[in-house]
């Protein structure tokens, strides 16, 4: 049951969007095309078992690992969900 303005079923839908959002960006950020020999980044050799395992992979598991957490920080505030977001 909804309370207020809502219709039932907002809240799942609020969460359904946001689910949603998360895996378009998550699948944005897979690597596409053909694995390189070395990183990108560092141009340190990119171990053949982490080019099979992953195709397309740019980075090696090092400078993969700095990009992973710098995204992880910026990604923390949900602002679909966030009281500041909502119409008053």
């Amino acid at each position: 049951m909804a309370g207020g303005w809502s219709r039932d079923g907002a809240v799942q839908d609020q969460i359904d969007a946001s689910v949603e959002d998360a895996i378009s960006q998550a699948r944005s950020q897979l690597p596409k095309g053909e694995s390189l020999s070395h990183c990108e980044e560092c141009d340190k050799p990119i171990p053949e078992a982490r080019r099979q395992a992953i195709p397309g992979v740019r980075l090696c598991v090092k400078c993969q690992e700095i990009v992973d957490k710098e995204n992880k920080a910026a990604g923390l505030f949900n602002r679909r969900g966030s009281k500041d977001s909502q119409l008053r």
